[in-house]
């Protein structure tokens, strides 16, 4: 058994495909490669798009680099058939080891979506690869502009949308999460009221009707209620309760930020009473109870904190609104400053916040997706354009279905 013979196994490849020769060369920078010459049996025959046999027209040369020979980085060549189709148009052939316009194979791109899903960031992997990392940012946004056409969301009755930061800096984008299936559907640049139209447009596209989507789970943001309203005016808008709870653990911080100018004690105590009780330690649950009997203002605050929190309990919509409207009265009588604005930012959005006890949605589906958001920033750093970052959102957070060869098998 030849080289030739040994290569063309390991390629894969099949008649009228055959290496014919097997090189070594030096480059500029004294690296050798290997360059296997690719060829086929003459006479041979290629099906055209009808699925006819057609006859070789010329020819026309073409190189691809693929996975290295040890060190050496391996390219292949072949001079690539064009043929007569039988509608008398001239085609070139498809070759079976890449994809028409590539100039890497199939399992060169392989390895590469293998080594970014394995946590790699892209610049570092364009370093193993030994090419330029704009070059595997086009491989990788050529499968996932694939994946990304093929995706269905179809089912899709509960959205949530949130936006994250791309970088240091005012960037953003927004995402739209289909919240049963836990995945990305959808992200678009910036977050204002444009955004849910850019949602609404994308599922239009797939075939889903604005009315399909019954409930909606975001933010407080004006820009996003007034963007939900229009462009999907069937939906039931839940306020978020994280972040309605940041809200709320903000007038706590408030509160505590005003008792500190006047006591010193109270120094280092921020995360005492943003915290869960059960996630303190004993040390610090000690601690909390002296000072909030110590100092009156901050015990009323928390124990209005706490009492807020037993609202996502509720077993019903009259019994939700009957404590929330008990508690603000509480927060009337207390005349906290901090917790009187907290009371007026609920009174302004009551309905979607006590609705979260009828719809149970909230965006804590996004809180888990924005850690990988964290992970797509670092495997993403370095990149140009904010296409790429939202590509890899879509890779991390989409759960698209992916076409061989993104995996190997």
């Amino acid at each position: 058994m030849n080289s030739e013979t040994l290569f063309s196994m390991a390629l894969g490849l099949q008649p009228p495909w055959q290496v014919k020769a097997v090189t070594f060369s030096t480059d500029e920078l004294a690296r050798s490669e290997l360059h296997l010459h690719i060829d086929f049996v003459t006479g041979s025959r290629f099906l055209d798009d009808a699925n006819n046999l057609c006859p070789v027209h010329d020819t026309v040369e073409r190189q691809w680099q693929h996975l290295s020979f040890f060190e050496h980085t391996c390219y292949l060549h072949c001079a690539v058939p064009r043929i007569t189709t039988t509608d008398g148009k001239v085609r070139t052939v498809d070759v079976p080891w890449a994809r028409p316009g590539s100039g890497f194979t199939l399992l060169f791109e392989a390895l590469a979506l293998a080594l970014i899903e394995r946590e790699m960031p892209v610049n570092r992997v364009a370093e193993i690869l030994k090419v330029n990392p704009q070059r595997i940012w086009t491989i990788f946004n050529h499968w996932i502009s694939k994946a990304k056409a093929a995706d269905d969301p179809s089912t899709i009755t509960k959205l949530g949308v949130d936006e994250t930061s791309t970088k240091k800096g005012h960037h953003y984008v927004t995402l739209g999460v289909d919240l049963d299936e836990a995945r990305v559907i959808h992200v678009t640049e910036g977050k204002g009221k444009a955004t849910l139209q850019s949602i609404q447009q994308h599922l239009e596209d797939k075939g889903v009707d604005k009315e399909q989507v019954e409930q909606i789970s975001m933010d407080l943001s004006p820009s996003f209620i007034a963007g939900a309203a229009e462009s999907f005016p069937s939906a039931q808008i839940t306020f978020d309760r994280f972040h309605v709870v940041k809200l709320l653990n903000e007038a706590m911080n408030q509160v505590r930020i005003a008792e500190r100018k006047e006591h010193d004690a109270l120094k280092g105590h921020k995360y005492t009473f943003l915290k869960n009780r059960e996630n303190l330690s004993d040390k610090k649950e000690k601690e909390l109870d002296e000072l909030i009997q110590l100092y009156p203002t901050l015990g009323e605050a928390y124990r209005l904190k706490v009492l807020f929190n037993d609202l996502w309990e509720m077993p019903d919509k009259p019994t939700a609104e009957a404590f929330l409207r008990q508690w603000c009265d509480e927060v009337d009588a207390a005349k906290i400053p901090a917790f009187i604005k907290f009371a007026n930012t609920v009174r302004g959005h009551w309905s979607g916040i006590v609705h979260f006890v009828e719809s149970l949605i909230s965006n804590g589906i996004l809180e888990g997706i924005n850690s990988k958001i964290q992970l797509a920033k670092r495997r993403a750093r370095g990149y140009r354009n904010i296409n790429n970052f939202i590509n890899m959102i879509y890779f991390l957070c989409g759960k698209l279905k992916f076409d061989y060869p993104l995996y190997f098998t």
